[in-house]
């Protein structure tokens, strides 16, 4: 396979978690978007919201996904909402391949934990709500993957062993 494996999906979908694993199981490296959003930056994706807007954020997703158009293909995990802004799906498909972790906002919001506070788009007290306004938004935007796997009722490895199957990617791509 020549692109990136993209994984979309609400947070706590499990793309940092199932990104990582695949990365391994495949021999390709893994990018979390928020991760080396937050390096550049020197600052938490949570202060960058806070002290610039969800908008400079997005700019910046932006800039780092036109800037993976020509680098080796990697599996990426770019935040639950990357796929919201116009363009960057075109930017890396074809000839990548996007897979739609999809999960229930419960489980979700289950995974995440305590981590949730740190999420700038669920500070509001009615998290399961706000997850649940965020996945009836951005859930046809999400159906546009290559592929869909439900990590409700799977864990990581069994995830990764999906996509391999769906994907066709291995060792020897």
């Amino acid at each position: 396979m020549k692109g990136h494996i993209i994984l979309v999906g609400l947070p706590g979908s499990g793309k940092s978690t199932v990104g990582a694993a695949l990365a391994a199981a495949i021999g390709r490296a893994f990018l979390d978007f928020d991760e080396e959003i937050a390096r550049r930056a020197g600052r938490t994706v949570a202060e960058i919201f806070a002290a610039d807007g969800e908008a400079h954020f997005r700019a910046a997703e932006r800039a780092l996904t036109a800037e993976l158009q020509g680098a080796e293909p990697m599996v990426l995990a770019p935040g639950g909402g990357w796929i919201a802004t116009p363009g960057n799906l075109e930017l890396l498909r074809p000839p990548g391949t996007v897979v739609y972790l999809a999960v229930s906002p419960l489980t979700a919001l289950d995974r995440m934990g305590s981590e949730v506070v740190t999420r700038p788009l669920l500070a509001a007290t009615e998290r399961a709500e706000a997850l649940e306004a965020l996945l009836e938004r951005r859930k046809p935007l999400y159906l546009q993957a290559n592929h869909v796997v439900s990590t409700d009722l799977l864990a990581p490895d069994d995830v990764v062993r999906r996509i391999v199957a769906l994907a066709g990617v291995g060792t020897t791509d």
